[in-house]
């Protein structure tokens, strides 16, 4: 099932303002979704960069995101784990929470991807974007994808 994920901030396919990214306030943009499959209990929520010069750079990991929330507003807490359950995993850049763009050169593609599930996601210790898709298998209800672009000023 496609969940409709949007941005107030920027459209699909839209340049991602500065804001959001290193060289901003680099905080989270805000996101809203809707059309969540019937038996969901969590979201989940990776942001990645696969135009990265290594291959894919992941900048979000967000996990355990309680069904009833329809959206998250610009900069999203920072922390493992938050009140509510909801779990934030290891980014590329070797920590929790969002890590927003910051390519070397050129225009990278940013690619925010919402996972409804039907179970909570119990991984020790925290988990990265790998551990996380592989814990998500079988429980997976539906999915969405917001795709921003980014260049670096310099």
């Amino acid at each position: 099932m496609e969940i409709k994920i949007t941005s107030s901030a920027f459209g699909e396919g839209e340049m991602i303002p500065s804001k959001y990214t290193c060289a901003g306030d680099d905080v989270s943009p805000p996101l809203r979704w809707d059309n969540l499959p019937e038996n969901t209990r969590t979201i989940a929520i990776i942001c990645d960069d696969p135009d990265a010069p290594m291959g894919e750079f992941v900048h979000w990991v967000l996990y355990n995101l309680p069904a009833g929330v329809d959206h998250l507003e610009e900069g999203f807490a920072d922390g493992e784990t938050l009140e509510d359950g909801t779990r934030q995993g290891i980014t590329d850049f070797g920590s929790t929470g969002y890590g927003g763009p910051c390519p070397p050169s050129g225009v990278h593609r940013y690619f925010f991807k919402i996972y409804a599930l039907d179970s909570q996601i119990d991984i020790v210790p925290i988990a990265d974007k790998k551990h996380l898709l592989t814990a998500m298998e079988g429980h997976l209800l539906g999915q969405g994808r917001l795709v921003g672009k980014y260049k670096r000023q310099r």
